[in-house]
């Protein structure tokens, strides 16, 4: 951190630096959960008072994002939306606090008595694009659980965030908390390599964004991370299936929320379900939805899904997260050949299996590796809310501390307590 601001020196990065030995000794702080719950009931109050001056703000980014843009809708927001956070702030409040819980209790022979007990991690940096509604999920669910959080956002949501941002300090200093349990940065780039060197003042750092954002991070960051965002999403049809169910969960999967991480990028169909596949995606051409098929299921597709949203699949097309109306088909032989191509394009994130064989519905459980599995069910439920875990930070991708929604519990470690009476080790 040193040397960066040495070779970046300016007034703007040593107020940086400020703030961060703010949000670090505000996490030093213990508030009971009775206040921290206080603050948010509060925060949400003050959102709905807020209201307008927040949609005005989101407006003005509004503005400068072409709304033929996949980014167009992360971006939004309306009085709905503004409710939907709030109510999901409220869902925060309710649920337990997740520190100070005793998580193991043991006595050594020597009279030692050990207590492993959960706490905050102490300061959690998120960097996001552009989806204001995280600034305000990252900070109930950072604050719950006991954590000051920095939040480096994107320019295109630049506004939204820092209307945001005066709502939650507002509701803070109301509650005669410190303001300095949440940080906005600047919104230029170059900061976000400054966060990725700040070990000395932040403790975990979460991506969230594209495979571009999350690789530059994970390359460059001093600081632990935890990748969450980037959803590579099949859904596969097998031999034997429920016709009704294919159709509404892939219509559901792949246009109910387009921009979204856990939308549908590619449709895998066993070669013995190929005659039925016009009939299963059918409704998509009510969206627009643009084909990029493989070469069977276009000859099957062709002349029975509409010529202009009907394209050949290349192979740039398999591995691609879209974030819009546009999907991939890939005809496979096997149903090993099924879990082999998820195995080798996934991101991860979340997968799913159209089957009325329980046989392989179970083998794709155990075989293909991601955060969650479905067994005939849409992969838009993959979302801390719809898990009943309330707001989330993200959907982690990797294996180590959280998978899947990365929800409260996951916003803490643990530390051992050890009481003794005069014990010395021989």
């Amino acid at each position: 951190m040193e040397g960066y601001i040495k070779e970046n020196n300016s007034k703007n990065l040593e107020n940086i630096i400020k703030n961060f030995e703010k949000l670090k000794i505000s996490s030093r702080e213990v508030l009971q959960e009775v206040k921290r719950n206080q603050v948010l009931k509060t925060f949400v109050k003050n959102l709905e008072k807020n209201t307008s001056q927040i949609l005005k703000a989101n407006q003005k980014d509004l503005a400068k994002m072409p709304k033929e843009s996949p980014l167009y809708d992360r971006l939004l927001l309306n009085e709905e939306r503004i409710k939907e956070i709030s109510n999901s702030i409220l869902d925060v409040t309710r649920l337990p606090d997740p520190t100070g819980k005793i998580l193991e209790k043991r006595t050594l022979k020597n009279g030692l008595k050990l207590t492993k007990i959960s706490v905050p991690l102490g300061v959690i940096g998120v960097i996001y694009e552009a989806r204001p509604n995280v600034t305000a999920d990252v900070f109930a669910l950072c604050f719950k659980a006991g954590n000051a959080v920095v939040l480096k956002g994107g320019s295109d949501a630049e506004n939204s965030n820092k209307a945001i941002v005066q709502v939650i300090q507002k509701s803070l200093k109301e509650c005669n908390v410190s303001e300095n349990y949440i940080y906005l940065m600047p919104k230029d780039r170059k900061y976000v390599e400054m966060l990725l060197k700040a070990d000395k003042y932040v403790d975990l750092i979460i991506p969230r964004g594209s495979q571009g954002l999350i690789r530059f991070v994970k390359e460059n960051s001093l600081v632990p991370i935890i990748e969450t965002g980037a959803g590579i999403v099949h859904t596969y049809i097998d031999d034997n299936f429920n016709l009704n169910w294919a159709k509404e969960i892939v219509f559901n999967a792949k246009t109910q929320r387009p921009g979204v991480c856990n939308a549908l990028d590619c449709l895998i169909i066993h070669k013995n379900s190929l005659k039925k596949l016009p009939e299963i995606i059918s409704k998509l051409k009510t969206k627009e939805v643009i084909i990029f098929a493989d070469n069977l299921s276009y000859k099957t597709l062709n002349n029975k899904y509409p010529r202009n949203l009907l394209k050949k699949a290349k192979e740039e097309h398999f591995g691609k997260e879209f974030l819009s109306l546009q999907m991939a088909i890939k005809t496979v032989k096997t149903f090993d050949e099924a879990i082999d191509h998820i195995n080798k394009y996934s991101s991860h994130h979340s997968e799913s299996i159209i089957s009325n064989n329980l046989k392989n519905q179970e083998k794709f459980v155990a075989n293909v590796d991601a955060a969650v599995i479905y067994t005939n069910a849409s992969t838009r439920f993959t979302d801390g809310r719809e898990f009943g875990l309330g707001a989330e930070i993200g959907i982690s991708t990797q294996k180590l501390h959280a998978r899947g929604p990365f929800a409260l519990e996951a916003l803490t470690t643990y530390k051992w307590i050890a009481r003794g009476k005069g014990e010395w080790r021989k």
